[in-house]
């Protein structure tokens, strides 16, 4: 993890911990356990990986527009409430 971007920290983290299975169909469907609805299906390792990046980014976006509890991943914590510097009038 490289420390400066805490979003992408974060789903690097939970896509750590992605679980794929290959369905009967010869299609794959993929899972993090850790953040409850995150799912995908494709026809590829590939596509499904993909698919699953995508919904957990936009999983995370939701859940914090929306004020959900979020898990806490490899010590990211982004339920805190941001907290706002003063900013001076020009």
């Amino acid at each position: 993890m490289s420390g400066n971007y805490i979003l992408s920290d974060y789903v690097e983290s939970a896509l750590e911990q992605a679980e794929y299975d290959k369905l009967e169909d010869d299609s794959f469907a993929g899972r993090i356990p850790s953040c409850k609805g995150v799912v995908a299906f494709a026809k590829t390792l590939r596509e499904c990986e993909s698919e699953l990046r995508s919904t957990l980014e936009d999983w995370v976006l939701v859940g914090l527009k929306l004020g959900h509890e979020l898990p806490v991943l490899a010590n990211i914590n982004l339920n805190r409430t941001p907290t706002y510097e003063p900013v001076e009038s020009v």
